[in-house]
Parts: structure tokens; C-alpha cells; sequence
């Protein structure tokens, strides 16, 4: 990567794609990495899609959002597709780090990062062949595809990020060389066993009951109908359990008529904006369901063992390796994992939440923040937050819009 001058704080400019205000683990990532590098002295600045155009100041740095459409059957979310827009954005703001979540709409953007000579990250925030494999390409199909699309990612960007061994497989495979990993982390304060919320506990399930959580969004590579089969199961055995659904996302209104029409004791909660809440649940919940086969890191099932609740997650993911001996591994489907539910239950309570915590910590932010900025080459020091070699970035308003692309203070063209 280019030299920097010591003790410059760098332009870390990060685009992202599929961020929507019903998202969880990504939203979550980019908050806290930006938050990381602003404490660390850089200048992050996040560019999103949304529904118009707008910037703010944030605790996670600069956060500007041009206008998106909504993806199709994806419930909800944006992406950038105004190249050109986008391209006088990068050029206005002149990074000298650029860091990419999406590998696929926003490829091209190495390319100009190339061209630019700004040094380039791609983050795998997911496995190729394991999305195509959710959405039914059979798996011959789905690896030819990863790795032609995995060859050009690799290509294409200075370095590519992975969170765990298992989503570095990929890329290992077809001979990339350019790999580093850099774990996520879970915030081990605002996440902890004090959540618990006994009135909840009382509220959602009886004493008798074993009560489930699924934080998740409702969507195909997900695989959310997996909890509902092992609630199925466990009826069927009978123990007696009850399911409560944090999320919303386009499978959610045929999840729900399913549910009704076994006669499933489903709670749908919809997205929980408040993370506090969301805490609690996590907290308060015997078991936490983590059924998606190609999650690479999985925030939610980390911010479960930080509340001491162990995860029940799907052996094809990276989640056995991420949880540990603090839940349980299954396969992907509603009888094997209410045969991890149940393994789990027959653990001693107090030991498997002491378990699940210290499997936790085990994942700081400080940790990720730091394995990012190295993959970043940026320095790990923390000093005070400067305007760097490019002078202050816009503030709101009349510049700011003009960088944008002629948007009003309102965020209207």
C-alpha cells in the first residue's frame, strides 16, 4: 500500500451497500468501525444508499446517503447505482483509504480506486457460493460462479478482508494472495448478563417453558423457517417452548401465516430499533437460534453469548467456530436443532452462561477496530481527530450538498 506521512490521520472512505434501518449485523459493523477509527484519530466517512440525499455527523464520523433504489424482494433495502454520482462523490472527498461492503454492485469501485491510486478493501461480509447455494443454485453452479466473482473481487482491490478462517475458504481455493482476516467484535458493556429482564421472561413464557429467540432477518439465506420447524420438533417431544422473532424482512408475512397455521407459539416482534430492548430479549432467552448457513461471522449470535445465552447455530456456517463450546452446532434443519436445543438445556443453567460470556469476550471491538486499520495499513495510534492533508471535509448544508450532487438541505435534488 502507499506510504502515508507519519502521524496524518487518514480519509477512510467506506461504501456500503443493502444498509437498510431494519438491518442488523452489517448496520451494527459499520457503526462500530467507524466509531473505532474516529477514536483512533482517523476520519471515517460512510457513503449508503437511502431514499434521498442527506449528510450528517456522527459518533461513527461523516455519513452520507445518496439516493438508492429499492431492490426488489429484498424488503426494503437500497443500493447505489448512480456510478457517475457516486464517482464525482470519491473524487470530492479524495480518500486515502477506501473500504468496500459489497462485493458485488459496488466491484467496480476497485477499479477506480486502481485508476485513482488510492489504496482499496473489499470486506467479505458473506460467502458467495453459500448465498447462491441459499437461493437454490446447486453447488456445482454456485462455486463456478464464486470463484469467477471471487477472481475479479481479488483482483480488483488491494487487499480483501475476512472475518474467520471459514470465509477466507473461498478465496484460499482459488489462490488469492491477497487475503487478511480481521475479526467483527460485540460490545462486551452494552451487551451483558445484567440484561436480563425477569418481567419479560414472565411476559413471553411461563416458568415450564423453555423460551427461544431468533434475532434475525426474514429473508432466504437466513433460513428463519428453521426455527420455526425446531419449535415443531420440541412441541412434538414434548417440551414445552414458546418462539419469540426479532426481525422483519420479506419472508416475514409467510412466516407468520405458517405459524398460524400449525398453531405455533410464535411471537413476531417486528425490528426492534431499540438496541436496549433487543439486549434484554437476547439476555432473557434460554436459547438463541442462529439458523443461517452462510453467515461468516454472525453479530447477533455474538451479542447473544456477550448477554450469556447460548447459541443453537447451523453447522454449514462459520458459527461453530465462532461459538464454540458455547452452544451447540446443527444441521440445517428443525429436528437436529432441537436436538442441540435440548443438548444445551441439559447443561448445568449457571455453567453454560458462564460459558457463552467468556466466549464473548473473546471478541472486543478494540481487537477488530485494530486488525481493520492494519488491513487498512493505517496507524493504530489514538490522537485527537484532525482535518488531514485534504482540509475539512463540508460541513451540512450548501458544500456539503453541492458534493452530493446538487441536493437541497432538505436532501431534495
Amino acid at each position: 500500500m502507499t506510504p502515508h506521512e507519519p502521524g496524518a490521520p487518514l480519509r477512510i472512505v467506506r461504501l456500503a451497500n443493502f444498509v437498510a434501518p431494519h438491518s442488523g449485523g452489517l448496520r451494527t459493523a459499520l457503526r462500530e468501525l467507524g466509531a473505532g477509527y474516529r477514536a483512533r484519530g482517523h476520519e471515517p466517512v460512510l457513503v449508503v444508499p437511502g431514499e434521498r440525499a442527506t449528510v450528517r455527523d456522527t459518533g461513527q464520523g461523516r455519513v452520507i446517503t445518496l439516493p438508492g433504489p429499492v431492490l426488489p424482494g429484498t424488503g426494503g433495502y437500497r443500493v447505489l447505482t448512480d456510478r457517475p454520482r457516486l464517482t464525482r462523490l470519491l473524487e470530492r472527498l479524495a480518500p486515502d483509504r477506501l473500504e468496500v461492503s459489497d462485493r458485488t454492485t459496488l466491484r467496480w469501485t476497485g477499479r477506480w480506486a486502481r485508476s485513482a491510486r488510492v489504496p482499496a478493501v473489499m470486506v467479505s461480509h458473506e460467502t458467495a457460493d453459500g448465498v447462491l447455494r441459499t437461493w437454490g443454485v446447486p453447488e456445482a453452479a454456485a462455486r463456478r460462479a464464486a470463484d469467477g466473482l471471487n477472481r475479479r473481487t481479488a483482483w480488483a482491490y488491494t487487499r480483501v478482508v475476512c472475518t474467520t478462517e471459514w470465509a477466507e475458504r473461498e478465496f484460499a481455493r482459488i489462490g488469492a494472495r491477497n487475503v487478511v482476516r480481521a475479526p467483527l467484535g460485540v460490545d462486551l458493556e452494552e451487551r451483558h448478563p445484567g440484561c436480563h429482564d425477569p418481567w419479560l421472561r414472565a411476559w413471553y413464557a411461563r416458568a415450564d417453558e423453555t423460551l427461544l429467540a431468533l434475532c434475525s432477518r426474514l429473508s432466504v439465506e437466513k433460513r428463519p423457517g428453521i426455527a420455526l420447524d425446531a419449535l415443531a420438533a420440541l412441541l412434538a417431544r414434548g417440551v414445552r417452548a414458546r418462539l419469540v422473532v426479532a426481525g422483519d424482512g420479506p419472508l416475514g408475512p409467510r412466516l407468520r401465516q405458517r405459524a398460524a397455521a400449525r398453531g405455533l407459539p410464535v411471537t413476531f416482534l417486528g425490528h426492534i430499533s431499540d438496541r436496549a430492548t433487543l439486549g434484554a430479549l437476547q439476555a432473557t432467552a434460554d436459547v438463541c437460534l442462529a439458523p443461517g448457513p452462510a453467515e461468516t461471522f454472525g453479530l447477533a449470535a455474538l451479542e447473544a453469548l456477550a448477554c450469556a445465552t447460548p447459541v443453537v447455530v447451523n453447522a454449514a456456517s462459520a458459527l461453530p467456530g465462532i461459538v464454540a463450546g458455547a452452544g451447540a452446532a446443527a444441521a440445517g434443519d428443525g429436528a437436529a436443532f432441537a436436538d442441540a436445543v435440548c443438548d444445551v438445556l441439559d447443561r448445568d443453567g449457571d455453567q453454560r452462561r458462564k460459558e457463552a460470556r467468556a466466549r464473548a469476550e473473546c471478541f472486543g471491538w478494540n481487537t477488530a477496530v485494530e486488525g481493520f486499520l492494519t488491513a487498512l495499513d493505517a496507524p493504530l495510534w489514538a490522537a485527537p481527530a484532525s482535518d488531514g492533508a485534504h482540509g475539512a471535509l463540508p460541513a451540512p448544508g450548501r458544500r456539503a450538498a453541492a458534493a452530493l450532487g446538487g441536493a437541497g438541505r432538505d436532501g431534495t435534488g
